[in-house]
């Protein structure tokens, strides 16, 4: 028997280690050769973003298709739109109560005046670019049929996609010859996304190396308070809320982190969680989700659900006013808060999402100088990595609990999954033993 695949160094999560770690070694001594690395992770994400519209489709028309009925579908788009709100919510308001107890801006004292503007023209460009809420909307219906998978559109492919799902299941046995030809189309899509995920270390470190490599450990310590409260407050939501939900779906905290590693790594060193988006449906459905719950759920929930960026939007805006003395009443925050409940729905799939979302709030509200952004700018690579991260396992634990919520998630082939984890983890450890042992 072969044991070479159950060799430590054989999976990705280590590969994926070892490259992030090597990336920001050379970002932190050959700067200037970190930062021109920028586009093999740009290279890796590009290539499973190719995939993620036939995905996408794929994964929602078969999974409405088997469904077999549009009640259902309803169901659970109502179910998960409910559970985003809420939970969007409450990591808004985390955010803002955080920010104002640790207060991490008080005291910097930054003229406006001194800033220069010019910085983020770009963002402010894009945020008066997404428009109103009507905008938004209207953005999710596609120009053609076909304009939608051309651009990459989430929001419009999912709709697409369920307006597919829906005409096959009235078209019942006569259209189930074309659910099997998209249903191979896409096992075939899933080996692509097997083939790219081997370039995942080369990603990650190139990632890596590019942020530290650019933007250089000293950036990190003239906004250091800023950092650590983030990531302190997305390590508190992960750890209380999320798991206080992934304990009450059946699957605990700490086996979910275990399971879903190798993604969280990549998504840590690429900061982008469409790179693993399609490994991530893969797992959920191998985990025990039903197919078609995870097929409109997940992608949904990369713009309804972003966790992570709602907690970096509060403490971002108020820093902001705190670092330029801009005095803020409960009234103002709260208005803040309400402005960010809508603007934090639009910005999946845009470059600088959240950063995009800040200036569009910061523009709307007024009393927040948008000039402010400029402070964040040399961190914002190395908030991303709180976000993205917190991003991933929010829609990864969401999807489940929706699932759970549904009645359809099978815990019995979740247990079984979680054992075999555990199973080829200790498989490993003995191979490694055995193989030191004859070295």
């Amino acid at each position: 028997m072969n044991d070479t695949p159950t060799r430590w160094y054989g999976q990705l999560y280590v590969q994926v280690l070892i490259g992030i770690v090597i990336g920001g070694a050379i970002g932190f001594f050959l700067p200037d050769i970190g930062a021109k690395l920028q586009p093999l992770a740009d290279g890796f994400i590009k290539l499973i973003k190719m995939l993620l519209a036939p995905i996408i489709f794929g994964t929602v028309v078969v999974g409405i298709a088997k469904m077999g009925s549009i009640k259902e579908v309803g169901r659970i788009g109502g179910k998960a739109l409910i559970y985003f709100e809420v939970l969007s919510t409450l990591a808004l308001v985390i955010g803002l109560v955080v920010v104002n107890v640790l207060k991490p801006g008080v005291g910097m004292n930054i003229d406006v005046n001194s800033l220069n503007a010019s910085a983020v023209n770009g963002y402010t460009q894009a945020a008066a670019a997404q428009g109103g809420v009507i905008e938004f909307f209207m953005g999710i219906i596609p120009t053609t049929l076909f304009d939608a998978f051309a651009k990459g559109a989430m929001l419009q492919v999912i709709l697409v996609s369920v307006l597919m799902g829906v005409a096959l299941v009235q078209l019942g046995e006569t259209g189930k010859p074309l659910v099997n030809v998209i249903d191979l189309l896409l096992q075939t899509l899933f080996r692509i996304v097997a083939m790219v995920m081997k370039l995942a270390p080369l990603g990650a470190g190139a990632g890596m190396a590019f942020t530290i490599g650019k933007y250089g450990i000293g950036t990190l310590m003239s906004l250091g308070q800023l950092i650590i409260a983030l990531y302190v407050t997305t390590l508190f939501f992960i750890v209380v809320v999320l798991g206080s939900v992934a304990r009450w779906s059946g699957l605990p905290l700490l086996q979910f982190l275990r399971y879903f590693k190798d993604e969280i790594l990549v998504t840590l060193g690429t900061c982008s969680t469409e790179a693993v988006l399609p490994r991530m449906m893969v797992k959920l459905e191998k985990l025990g989700c039903k197919k078609s719950v995870v097929g409109m759920v997940l992608p949904t929930g990369y713009t309804f659900n972003s966790d992570g960026t709602c907690i970096y939007l509060t403490m971002a805006a108020i820093f902001v006013a705190q670092a330029t003395n801009t005095p803020l009443t409960l009234m103002d925050q709260l208005v803040v808060l309400g402005v960010l409940l809508l603007t934090s729905k639009g910005s999946a799939g845009v470059a600088g999402a959240g950063f995009v979302t800040l200036a569009a709030t910061l523009s709307v509200i007024g009393d927040i100088p948008l000039v402010g952004l400029v402070l964040l700018l040399g961190v914002d690579r190395f908030l991303n990595e709180a976000r993205a991260v917190t991003n991933l396992i929010g829609n990864g634990i969401g999807t489940i609990a929706i699932a759970k919520w549904d009645g359809s998630f099978d815990q019995a082939q979740a247990a079984r999954e979680i054992a075999a984890m555990k199973e080829q983890s200790s498989l490993r450890k003995v191979a490694g033993k055995t193989v030191n042992k004859l070295v």
